[in-house]
């Protein structure tokens, strides 16, 4: 039904001579601070935005229409999402862990305990922790969820009109602010509830061997990254 609504919503935006873009929400990448920075301006500019949640990916948009996002480092993402589970989302939401996400917490209470574990010569050990990689909000998703597979991102290539990297946003959104013909204050919050990151104090905090295999468990989402930095490569003015 929700889809409908939007498809409704993008033809009458056609019919207005706008042209329809979609915001692919994908988890922990800045995808809330750009959200926040582009509420009440849906209509202004060339383009009718539509600011998705999560659950809408690359599939569900209509060829010829646009698209915009954000992606991570898959590391720093597994980071961000294992510290936004661990206080349950807080301050900004309040949602209780579910039974996979205590038992996780309750065996692991870093995100380098974690990625450790997954390479760890104990079956067991090794069991429990790939019981939380695959439990833990957040941390169970990977980037290539809104995209579905490669031959679907190569076959959509023209409809993408701006990747953020997370790592680069303030720089990126200024791309973004002048493609969409938005004035100067339209801005990323500089506070950390508004746009739902960890405190800066939550470090990476990982070791070589956690950041080997976290490497080898996100090896598809590395994969994501790369095409996405080729294709922000091939549209630099």
């Amino acid at each position: 039904m929700r889809l409908l609504r939007v498809r409704a919503k993008a033809l009458a935006a056609r019919a207005r001579g706008q042209v329809p873009l979609h915001f692919l929400h994908v988890g922990k990448t800045g995808g809330s601070a750009i959200k926040h920075a582009l509420r009440g301006r849906r209509d202004q500019g060339p383009y009718r935005l539509f600011l998705h949640g999560h659950r809408m990916g690359l599939k569900n948009v209509w060829p010829g229409e646009r698209v915009f996002f954000c992606v991570r480092d898959p590391i720093a993402r597994f980071v961000s999402g294992f510290f936004s589970r661990q206080r349950m989302g807080r301050p900004k939401n309040d949602i209780p862990w579910n039974e996979p996400e205590a038992v996780a917490f309750e065996r692991f209470s870093t995100p380098d305990e974690l990625a450790e574990a997954i390479g760890s010569s104990n079956p067991s050990r090794r069991a429990e922790a790939e019981q939380a990689m695959n439990g833990i909000q957040h941390v169970n998703s990977h980037m290539w969820e809104w995209f579905g597979d490669e031959a679907l991102f190569h076959a959509r290539r023209e409809s993408l009109l701006w990747i953020g990297f997370q790592e680069s946003l303030s720089e990126d959104f200024e791309r973004l602010r002048q493609l969409l013909q938005l004035p100067n204050e339209a801005s990323l919050p500089s506070d950390d509830l508004r746009a739902h990151r960890n405190p800066q104090r939550l470090g990476r905090g990982l070791s070589e061997d956690a950041e080997a295999n976290l490497r080898t468990w996100y090896a598809a989402d590395y994969r994501l990254l790369a095409l996405c930095e080729a294709w922000r490569a091939d549209h630099r003015e």
